[in-house]
């Protein structure tokens, strides 16, 4: 019998997308001029264009690099770098949880070409030595259903030959991220740091840019991806104009969550934030006799989705029916008793939870949610089993 736990978290949000809003955040802060006012009017050009250049700052991203708002989240982001740049070269697709494996489906069944996979199953890496130099790439970062990351970009050429696109949506502003590697990368507001949905950014090398500039697609090109005309990248998008409308609330809101980043530190505040996060699951999870992450390599853990499976004996006899019951009727009771929101795994993913420990998140609110997890599972038991 394990004793209910009297102490909640403060802010029971663990939900892995959208993420946790920055602490004391409030909806009234977020009152400006630019509200009901158009995007393409000088206030609005300027509040975009500050987002755009507080993101690059904060991210340490290379001064000639560029950095746009594009449509439709990191998925649109990636999409758009995808339709654009892929094409004239072989590509090797790495892929080791579900959105990886939406890009493969999407670059073979969409854009029909074959494409190399380098695969790996939920929990693991894949044999990055395996990536070809003389290909293009996409790959994530970090998987956000799978809790595993790659722990750095040394698997990448600095001599190759194709362009790398990388979705790093659940790792930007928690995870350091080797720009030179990079060409196009793209995340989400509504990730790392608890941003409004449907924006997402790009980010360009002089690699990219190039291969913009001196390749066409044989495909038709919708006209939210289209970043070139007359041959010639369109400058104004990545200088604050956007190719279809945003949210000025959004935008507000997006600089309200860069303004915080900056007082807890900048980047290295951010990721010191989500990595102590983390190390207070490690630490649970060290001694917890039912629980384990799906990721057992450390070096590969991710610090933002962090994946849990359930390894005591009398669950892991269930059917995968019966195991997905088992973990639903933990998020049930957690839910109401307010302690924890949302951390279901996946539903592609194996059965078990996922809690974002990204650097929204309160370090004391992971510490109050693990006893949190113990009583939940003791409750799951005597009503499943």
């Amino acid at each position: 019998m394990t004793t209910k736990p009297t102490t909640r978290p403060a802010r029971p949000f663990f939900s892995s997308g959208p993420c946790a809003k920055r602490p004391g955040w409030s909806a009234e802060k977020l009152a400006a001029p630019t509200l009901g006012r158009s995007h393409r009017a000088k206030i609005g050009k300027s509040r975009l264009k500050e987002a755009i250049d507080r993101t690059r700052a904060l991210l340490e991203i290379p001064a000639d690099y560029r950095l746009g708002i594009v449509p439709a989240s990191d998925t649109g982001a990636v999409e758009m770098a995808m339709w654009s740049l892929l094409g004239p070269r072989p590509v090797d697709l790495v892929a080791f949880e579900s959105f990886g494996e939406g890009w493969v489906s999407d670059v073979q069944k969409q854009l029909k070409l074959k494409g190399r996979v380098i695969g790996a199953d939920y929990g693991s890496l894949p044999d990055l030595s395996s990536v070809d130099p003389a290909n293009d790439l996409v790959f994530t970062w970090n998987g956000t259903t799978s809790g595993v990351r790659v722990p750095n970009a040394d698997f990448i050429s600095p001599r190759r030959e194709g362009v790398v696109i990388c979705d790093a949506t659940s790792a930007a502003f928690a995870q350091a991220l080797d720009w030179e590697k990079l060409d196009a990368t793209t995340f989400s507001w509504q990730k790392a740091l608890g941003g409004e949905a449907a924006h997402g950014m790009l980010v360009l090398s002089p690699r990219a840019v190039e291969r913009l500039e001196s390749y066409s697609p044989p495909w038709p090109m919708p006209k939210i991806f289209r970043m070139t005309k007359g041959g010639k990248l369109q400058e104004d998008i990545f200088e604050g104009a956007t190719i279809n409308t945003p949210s000025m609330l959004c935008v507000e809101d997006w600089i309200d969550a860069l303004t915080w980043s900056e007082s807890v530190g900048g980047l290295n505040g951010l990721l010191a934030r989500a990595d102590g996060n983390l190390a207070v699951i490690e630490k649970w999870a060290s001694s917890s006799p039912w629980a384990s992450f799906l990721c057992a390599d450390k070096a590969s853990r991710s610090n933002t989705s962090v994946c849990l499976k359930i390894v005591d004996r009398r669950v892991c006899e269930l059917s995968e029916d019966g195991r997905r019951a088992f973990v639903k009727k933990m998020e049930t009771v957690l839910e109401a008793e307010k302690a924890a929101y949302d951390i279901g795994g996946y539903r592609d993913a194996p059965p078990g939870l996922r809690i974002w420990c990204g650097a929204t998140v309160e370090r004391a609110d992971v510490e109050a949610l693990t006893p949190w997890l113990d009583w939940a599972f003791s409750e799951a038991v005597k009503s499943a089993l």
